[in-house]
């Protein structure tokens, strides 16, 4: 049986010090790995992708319809980036609207490696 990894607070982006900086301790690596995890899905990288090329929030449903899989499904994998903090949620009427969280990825960018990400925040080519 596959270890189970503690429960944590993910609403936050990731902030320690660079793991090439000096060796993480338990609680960064853990905080780092279980956003990691949550990446570690193609369909997931895809939604992240997606939502942030969108020019607006993604539904639940136009998400379904673009990685052809099933609303219950999509929202499997969107509930994990919520918990991971990559992506933000919000309920208008009948339907959830999806944004990505340009600020946790960057974070965790940077605590991979403190120089991917300078100059430009991801998703943009400034």
């Amino acid at each position: 049986m596959p270890k189970t990894l503690p429960t944590i607070d993910m609403s936050e982006p990731v902030c320690c010090a660079p793991v090439a900086a000096e060796p993480a301790d338990e609680a960064a690596a853990l905080a780092v790995a279980m956003r990691l995890k949550a990446l570690a899905d193609p369909v997931r990288v895809k939604l992240m992708s997606l939502l942030f090329t969108a020019e607006r929030p993604g539904t639940t449903g136009s998400l379904a319809t673009a990685v052809g899989l099933s609303e219950s499904t999509v929202s499997h994998h969107l509930g994990q980036l919520r918990t991971a903090g990559f992506i933000a949620s919000e309920r208008q009427g009948m339907s959830v609207h999806h944004t990505a969280r340009h600020d946790a990825l960057t974070a965790l960018c940077r605590v991979l490696d403190p120089s991917c990400c300078t100059g430009h925040r991801m998703g943009n080519s400034q």
